[in-house]
């Protein structure tokens, strides 16, 4: 399990327990997470926008 998580981490924590619960291993659940979260800081970086934890992308159906 995560350790030292907020309010502001609960998609990371979600992902990373989704992983581990489908079998794999801490390290690369840890791995996985941190992917994410640097496209997420590459993408505020690019576009210049502040971050909003409730983006949704026009691209992706949901």
């Amino acid at each position: 399990m995560v350790k030292n998580t907020n309010n502001g981490e609960k998609a990371c924590k979600a992902i990373y327990d989704r992983i581990v619960a489908k079998g794999k291993s801490k390290k690369p659940a840890l791995i996985v997470m941190c992917n994410k979260l640097l496209k997420q800081v590459f993408a505020v970086a690019k576009s210049g926008l502040p971050y909003d934890e409730n983006y949704r992308s026009t691209l992706v159906k949901n």
